[in-house]
């Protein structure tokens, strides 16, 4: 067996490589760049276990087939040949039995483009499954996949994901990869390896040019390709929204912040943005003497998995009755909230009348649960949100939210804009909250924060009053 592996002739692994070829947590995510040998480090990882354990089921997973057979399937024919066998009908790689194994060991390959593909690996158990650019699933999907790892035998079981930032499932890697973990998540089981390009030896023997490439990309795109930075990417809507745990008890540079009992005085709103088979969404909104809004509390109708955490873009199927029942209750009883004036605003279809002549605002009107009806204008509200994300010199915004809103937390970075309608977001996307932040933002419209230009002089030869970036 050893003499095989000598004959694949493994190119020497970067510092990183080597790092995620060594892994033994359960749960191992290697990216953070474009370019970074990622593919490589999961072809190689897949060889080695199988040879390592003999007898091991080990899965391959991309978002589509063609990806599939890019960037696995085709280079392990050539790696494997004669040593596995390919069989194309049932797309597994089977290698020789090994003496005294119970069963060879396999390499399978399955896609995920759809939610409705998982039904292909229901009730199927993997020792190791790869998930390569898991950032092209949802968190559903991934959490549905990782499901998959377990078995009775004694080998290893590990879930492997590489990614870069970008995509529906990059507030889910994100989170870990900052290890905010939740309850039920074992933080000794998880592990980032950062991945950059330079890490991918063969790229930059054979195209020596890439990284020119990157660096001249736009600077965000720049920054998440080239350097791995997870807090912005391309198409990102809302790409000023910055949650930083080290400020929020001094509130600068941060929109997420510590929750506290809001002052008497503080104005109180309640923004809501209707759904059944889409999540329904309400806030609570407390606003200080100077116009700053602070998202205080939420109730967002979302099917929650079996960890307890959302499942993206999935309504709970709640029929109006219950919707504003439960609003109403939380209203009198939470302390925050009991006794003060709430002043409503919402989505204006929920005026619309229903084939029994009741609106569902008249629903909430017989539960002592009032709205005035939002401004729809979508573009102007957008930039009413921007304005309110904009921060002073001194890094304070027009908006806080509160760490415990998870909500607005998760779905508000994750939105891109509209493919044919620039100025506009992507509706098809999870934009409950971001609709109802919308309808409150325009109850109050800002202007937009003017940069304060220092006045120089006609004549500086030294530069000395050139102001510097931050």
């Amino acid at each position: 067996m050893e003499k095989k592996t000598r004959k694949l002739k493994m190119q020497r692994p970067s510092e990183r490589q080597k790092q995620f070829l060594d892994a033994k947590e359960k749960y191992v995510i290697f990216g953070g760049a474009r370019g970074g040998g990622k593919s490589w480090a999961v072809r190689w990882k897949a060889v080695l276990l199988c040879f390592k354990y003999p007898g091991i089921r080990v899965l391959i997973m991309r978002r589509s087939y063609p990806e599939l057979l890019e960037n696995h399937i085709n280079p392990l024919k050539n790696l494997l040949n004669g040593i596995a066998h390919y069989n194309g009908t049932e797309h597994r790689f089977t290698f020789p039995k090994a003496a005294g194994a119970m069963a060879e060991s396999t390499i399978k390959f399955m896609y995920c483009a759809r939610d409705d593909d998982l039904k292909n690996i229901q009730g199927h158990e993997y020792d190791a499954i790869f998930i390569d650019e898991a950032t092209n699933m949802t968190e559903y999907q991934l959490k549905s996949i990782a499901a998959c790892v377990r078995g009775t035998n004694s080998f290893p079981k590990r879930l492997y994901m590489t990614c870069n930032p970008g995509g529906p499932g990059h507030q889910y890697i994100k989170r870990l990869k900052e290890r905010r973990f939740r309850e039920g998540e074992n933080p000794e089981e998880y592990v980032f390896i950062q991945a950059l390009v330079t890490d991918n030896k063969a790229l930059m023997r054979e195209q020596p040019d890439y990284l020119e490439q990157l660096k001249a990309l736009p600077p965000k795109l720049r920054d998440a390709w080239l350097y791995g930075n997870w807090d912005v990417y391309e198409g990102q809507f809302f790409e000023e929204f910055r949650d930083d745990p080290e400020h929020y008890l001094d509130k600068k540079w941060t929109h997420v912040i510590e929750p506290f009992e809001p002052p008497r005085g503080w104005r109180i709103y309640r923004s809501f943005d209707w759904g059944y088979a889409k999540p329904f969404s309400c806030a609570w909104w407390a606003v200080d003497f100077d116009g700053v809004f602070y998202r205080i509390l939420e109730l967002y109708g979302c099917r929650k998995d079996r960890d307890g955490s959302d499942i993206p873009n999935e309504g709970v199927k709640w029929v109006d009755d219950k919707i504003f029942s439960e609003i109403a209750r939380m209203e009198r009883e939470h302390p925050w909230l009991s006794g003060k004036k709430i002043l409503g605003v919402a989505d204006p279809s929920i005026w619309a009348g229903e084939e029994n002549g009741i609106s569902r605002n008249d629903v909430a009107q017989k539960h002592r649960v009032y709205f005035d009806k939002g401004n729809n204008e979508r573009i102007p509200g957008w930039m009413q949100c921007h304005y309110r994300l904009a921060f002073d010199e001194n890094g304070y915004p027009m908006m806080y939210v509160f760490k415990t809103c998870e909500a607005f937390i998760r779905t508000i970075p994750m939105l891109c804009y509209d493919e044919h309608i620039p100025e506009d977001l992507d509706s098809k996307m999870e934009d409950h909250v971001a609709d109802e932040w919308r309808y409150l933002c325009m109850t109050d419209p800002i202007k937009p924060r003017a940069a304060k230009a220092e006045a120089a002089p006609m004549f500086d030869p030294l530069n000395q009053f050139r102001k510097r970036k931050r």
